[in-house]
């Protein structure tokens, strides 16, 4: 293998805080939306380094399902604890008790879709104006047209008729009133560009990423994660085996890959040689052809 391969590009790092501190300077309350996942701990990083010495000006935004892997959420509190960082948590349960939105039945149920409601609800209380987050433009084609500033309208919501043109890295952070921008610093990034940065980092993510046992069940070809969130049929019978998970989300929407990668470099090795994409995993993204773009109009991310 290439040795090629294996480095981190630190061009991309330069950008990204380039692009933090952009959205510093030309923003009065911007947060980092944090869910646990490595490319939000890869935020919290160049987030660091960008205002090195001083405090991180931004807290991070943590929706919670309610139906997040134990191992993210315990993460979360050793990060945010460790670094000394500002923690904001906003419920989904809380936005179903207040019947904003209503929880999903049957044997596809999940609140992945519930989290947008709490999200913009939260923008609005808190006055966000810019919510920094970890999409990146590989993964998926809808986060594809997604600018570095993404303007998203007085409803939270994604329109290309009002999204700005981005040259020679000049990026526009002026807003009318009732708008707020999401900002996305590893946009340019790969998955396995964000692998190589974690290692050369030596950051810690949670364990869930690394090749674990646990319960699992097998279902549309696919290895969803037990739990009591999950709604099985009698034939879904659970087993263990051993897995990890590329990406993370809602448990309920997460499938797992089997798995012997225990080590990061084991892990590159894995995704280099993988014939499916980062959010082939994500069960939520196959509820339709457009389910990501139908959810990033409807202010998603």
């Amino acid at each position: 293998m290439s040795s090629i391969q294996w480095q981190f590009p630190r061009a991309l790092e330069d950008e990204a805080i380039y692009i933090l501190r952009e959205t510093a300077a030309q923003f009065e309350r911007p947060a980092i939306l944090f869910s646990g996942g490595k490319d939000s701990i890869t935020l919290v990083r160049l987030a660091q380094k960008a205002f090195h010495p001083g405090k991180i000006p931004f807290p991070l935004l943590h929706v919670d399902t309610g139906h997040n892997f134990p191992e993210t959420i315990q993460f979360r509190d050793w990060l945010v604890e460790s670094l000394g960082l500002d923690l904001i948590v906003r419920n989904v349960q809380d936005s179903i008790d207040q019947g904003k939105v209503k929880e999903e039945t049957g044997k596809y149920a999940s609140r992945n879709a519930l989290q947008t409601v709490t999200l913009l609800d939260a923008i609005e209380e808190l006055k966000f104006d810019a919510c920094i987050g970890g999409a990146r433009r590989d993964e998926e084609k809808a986060r594809a047209k997604e600018r570095i500033f993404s303007v998203r309208d007085e409803f939270g919501q994604w329109n290309a008729k009002i999204q700005r043109p981005e040259l020679f890295d000049m990026l526009n952070g002026k807003i009318n009133i009732g708008e707020n921008v999401r900002v996305f610093p590893i946009s340019n990034w790969t998955e396995l560009d964000v692998w190589n940065y974690i290692r050369e980092e030596n950051l810690s993510i949670p364990s869930i990423y690394f090749s674990h046992e646990r319960e699992i069940i097998e279902r549309d070809g696919m290895y969803w994660p037990y739990s009591e969130f999950l709604n099985t049929t009698e034939e879904e019978v659970p087993f263990r085996s051993k897995v990890r998970f590329r990406t993370v989300g809602d448990m309920t929407c997460t499938a797992a890959v089997l798995s012997e990668a225990d080590k990061l470099e084991d892990i590159i090795t894995e995704i280099l040689a993988a014939k499916i994409s980062e959010r082939g995993a994500r069960i939520d993204d196959k509820r339709s052809e457009a389910a990501m773009e139908k959810r990033k109009q409807a202010g998603y991310f």
